[in-house]
């Protein structure tokens, strides 16, 4: 009885211990040094910056103020107004961009939007660099340059930075999001860059060789549709790199808008591990390649909220089950992970967030992922598996 009791909750150990290991691994890597991005020499590629909206009025003309100054000679902006049933593509047109509209209500989502701008580039002069822009993100100074010459000089899709503030007035929760989000695609891909692993693509501030997008379809309407398509890339053949050197911003949406935005993240990331994971480690063995297997072991990390719901509960059992004489070693292997866990979040926000969350803030981070226990359980009751476009202000 006591042997089936050790190997049960030694198995309930692994299963927490192992994304905690990932996780600590990819935040201390993210303080080695920095490797010197290979830039392309001579002419800049030509680059076709495509933009899906869909009723994006409000905010898309900002948007596009910020690519056009960044347009080289035979460069493109094309916005795709998708599924549009406001003004997107009269004020993007306005605004001084090329529109094209798609309308097509039983298939919606970025990913059709994507594969429809993709198909008009291929039957207009394709471009070498397709970069891809969120309608409501803010474009970094540089970036299409350093994006498309580090895509072109590698040869790879390429992620630049995909970071959010935390919205104006930002409650608690609002401040630890947005540290959230800074460690999922900021501290992380970091890290993966410093060890020569791929990492995931988040969407936006992408850059993809022609030759890379001629490789996948891009027509879906999945909930997470950036981190299918990387791992799509990845098993073809063309894993993405990560260059902090370009990116975006945007802005974390507030209120009611935010509990929809983070059911689809959430959701949508513990809906990629259940049905991308079996496939990468699949991958790895047949092509024999540790890049895939390193790529599938970074999946296995789910949100941080999760991840610390998950050793709570986990330490909780094993430590009551001690206090009724069961083996204690399953125990110390979960404090020992928790102190890791706490190490890794203390060490990324040391070196990059201590302007964007203070430190009193961050000790009040199990409260947060207390609030979003429900939107977990959500996932086992009612899932979201349908792309939902956040509410804007």
């Amino acid at each position: 009885m006591q042997t089936a009791m050790l190997i049960v909750l030694l198995f309930l150990a692994a299963v927490v211990l192992l994304p905690i290991a990932v996780f600590a691994a990819e935040c201390l890597a993210a303080v080695l040094p920095a490797r010197k991005p290979k830039l392309s020499q001579g002419a800049r590629p030509r680059v076709a910056v495509l933009v899906p909206a869909h009723n994006e009025e409000s905010g898309i003309a900002a948007t596009i103020a910020d690519i056009l100054p960044q347009l080289g000679e035979g460069d493109r902006l094309i916005v795709v107004a998708d599924n549009c049933s406001d003004g997107t593509a009269a004020v993007a047109r306005s605004a001084g961009a090329a529109v094209i509209e798609r309308t097509d209500p039983e298939r919606r989502g970025k990913g059709y939007a994507l594969d429809f701008g993709v198909r008009h580039l291929q039957e207009n002069s394709p471009p070498e660099v397709v970069v891809v822009i969120d309608a409501d993100c803010r474009l970094l100074p540089g970036t299409l340059d350093v994006l498309a010459r580090e895509a072109v000089g590698r040869g790879l899709p390429v992620q630049g930075l995909d970071l959010l503030d935390p919205p104006d007035s930002p409650r608690l929760r609002d401040r630890i999001s947005a540290f959230a989000f800074l460690v999922k695609n900021k501290v992380r891909p970091l890290g993966l860059s410093r060890l020569g692993i791929p990492c995931l693509l988040t969407g936006t501030g992408m850059a993809l060789p022609w030759q890379s997008v001629q490789r996948v379809s891009l027509a879906s309407g999945h909930i997470v549709e950036d981190t299918k398509l990387a791992v799509d890339l990845a098993i073809g053949g063309h894993p993405a790199v990560f260059c902090p050197e370009g990116g975006v911003t945007g802005t974390l949406a507030a209120g009611s808008a935010a509990l929809v935005q983070r059911r689809r993240w959430e959701h949508g990331s513990l809906l990629v591990q259940f049905t991308q994971l079996p496939r990468l480690f699949r991958e790895a063995v047949r092509q024999r390649r540790p890049g895939l297997l390193a790529m599938a072991l970074d999946l296995t990390v789910p949100p941080l909220s999760l991840l610390v719901i998950a050793w709570v509960v986990v330490t909780a059992l094993t430590g009551a089950i001690w206090l009724a004489r069961g083996p204690v070693l399953p125990l110390y292997l979960m404090i020992a992970g928790g102190a890791c866990l706490a190490g890794a979040v203390l060490v990324a926000w040391a070196r990059h967030a201590r302007k964007v969350l203070p430190l009193r803030y961050l000790l009040a981070a199990p409260l947060y992922a207390a609030w979003k226990i429900p939107l977990y359980l959500g996932f086992l009751i009612r899932r979201e598996t349908s792309w939902v476009r956040t509410p804007r202000p």
